[in-house]
């Protein structure tokens, strides 16, 4: 960890207490080229724009694969005021995104919060692959 990270992850922190402030739940990103600049910064905004998707960190992962080419991307480094969650991981894999610094683990944040509920939707499948791969075989080539 530089003394660069850690600012940048100060300034992630800032955001997630800016989100906390304006009623979403604390979490705040920012997005840094590989020169130091700041080319974007998001805030969580899922209550206040009512969809469950506003992470900052997906916010930033759509932003990245719309506007940069994949080498910009893969020079960039995110920081994050807590590890991404499944979904927004995913999208930063699929973005291209270099790297990234995050200040809370997921255990940490854990710690700090009520226990989940488990999963309530039941998963099904495998089913039908002669069907379903289909559409999808050779895509990947």
């Amino acid at each position: 960890m530089t003394p660069g990270d850690e600012k940048f992850l100060r300034r992630a922190i800032e955001l997630a207490a800016e989100a906390r402030a304006g009623g979403n739940p604390p979490f705040g990103s920012l997005l840094v080229g590989p020169g130091g600049d700041v080319l974007a910064e998001e805030r969580n905004t899922s209550l206040t724009e009512a969809d469950i998707t506003a992470h900052p960190e997906l916010k930033l992962a759509r932003w990245a694969a719309r506007e940069l080419d994949p080498a910009a991307a893969a020079g960039t480094t995110m920081y994050t005021s807590c590890q991404p969650c499944g979904m927004c991981a995913g999208a930063i894999e699929r973005s291209g995104l270099g790297r990234v610094v995050f200040a809370l683990s997921t255990d940490q944040l854990g710690g700090l919060k009520p226990q989940a509920a488990p999963s309530s939707f039941r998963q099904e499948g495998p089913a039908l692959f002669d069907e379903a791969r289909v559409p999808v075989e050779g895509y990947y080539l």
